[in-house]
């Protein structure tokens, strides 16, 4: 099949965030030949130095596929069995640009105009391929964007907020504690605080969870520290505004809660006929401002193995991906 050799070439380009220039030509050359084939127009869209977005456009665009070409660390080359794709990205994301060339490539074939294929850079760290392409919109009224949601189009991803907490003490030999202050203490008692926190929960979305993903601190063992941080990723599922106030609430004058990122939860269209599901993850899709249309979200693989060293694709819903990008395509050309 096709779509599995695609794959497997996509993975084996290794393209960790910031590395996605090889891949960006890869994608560049193929989508070159399908607009000289099919009429269409494809440019690279700057977003950094050696870094670019590419965009391939089949008439005017009302219906956009999109999806990230980056992975997470560290690269582990395509290998095959019978049942599924392994390596980095087969999921999340390699997979799903093959699925979406390929649909995109049958619905050329059938006649299908009004589309546009958009592969962004970034989106494992900061989405800067997203923001820069929110920049230069071209009229799309839909965006179906790629992530692994095992073929089931999301109804809703939560969103991100993340805090760098960290705390201030003062030095002193640890034979005589009451000279000192200990930082690493303030700390552990903030985060004990932030993790008593109330948080929001949605209907459809779910609960929102607390993730306190690294605690640092202190210069010996002997030596009470005066500083200490830590970094806390809260899942969102509703408004920001209680959480963020509960955050810095429950930190008082223990620590500083410094805010680094905030995306917010999204709600999503669904497509008759298609079953769905609700992610936890963030996506891309808040970065686009919806200046590339109403958002879907759908994928081929599942986000569990994403991101691990037993990454992998089920090779039937590669298979599956190709016929459903079609449909989605198919039914919001004709709404």
């Amino acid at each position: 099949m096709r779509v599995f050799e695609l794959t497997r070439q996509l993975i084996d380009i290794e393209s960790i965030t910031p590395n996605e220039f090889e891949v960006g030509e890869f994608l560049y050359a193929h989508l070159s030949a399908l607009a000289a084939k099919y009429q269409g127009a494809v440019e690279r869209m700057p977003v950094e130095d050696r870094r670019f977005n590419v965009l391939a456009t089949f008439g005017e665009p009302r219906v956009t596929l999109s999806t990230h070409q980056d992975t997470v660390p560290p690269f582990i080359p395509s290998r095959e069995d019978d049942n599924y794709i392994w390596g980095r990205g087969a999921c999340d994301v390699k997979g799903i640009i093959a699925s979406m060339l390929l649909a995109a490539e049958a619905l050329l074939e059938q006649g299908v105009r009004g589309i546009a294929l958009l592969f962004v850079v970034g989106e494992e760290r900061n989405s800067a391929g997203a923001y820069e392409a929110a920049r230069h919109p071209r009229g799309s009224r839909f965006l179906i964007n790629g992530e692994p949601t095992s073929n089931r189009l999301a109804l809703g991803s939560k969103g991100a907020l993340r805090y760098e907490i960290s705390a201030s003490g003062r030095m002193a030999h640890s034979a005589y504690p009451e000279l000192g202050e200990s930082a690493i203490e303030k700390l552990l008692d903030a985060l004990a605080a932030v993790r008593k926190i109330a948080l929001p929960e949605d209907k459809i979305l779910g609960p929102s969870t607390l993730n306190i993903g690294t605690i640092g601190g202190g210069r010996a063992p002997n030596v009470i520290p005066d500083a200490a941080k830590a970094e806390v990723m809260i899942r969102l599922v509703s408004d920001p505004a209680s959480t963020r106030e509960a955050v810095v609430a429950a930190c008082g004058k223990l620590a500083e809660a410094k805010e680094i990122l905030c995306i917010p939860a999204i709600h999503l269209e669904a497509v008759p006929g298609i079953e769905t599901t609700v992610v936890a993850y963030t996506t891309d899709i808040p970065a686009f401002g919806g200046q590339w249309g109403k958002p879907l979200l759908l994928g081929p693989g599942t986000i569990h193995v994403a991101h691990t060293s037993q990454e992998r694709v089920p090779k039937r819903e590669l298979i599956e991906a190709v016929s459903l990008y079609q449909h989605i395509v198919r039914n919001l050309l004709e709404s």
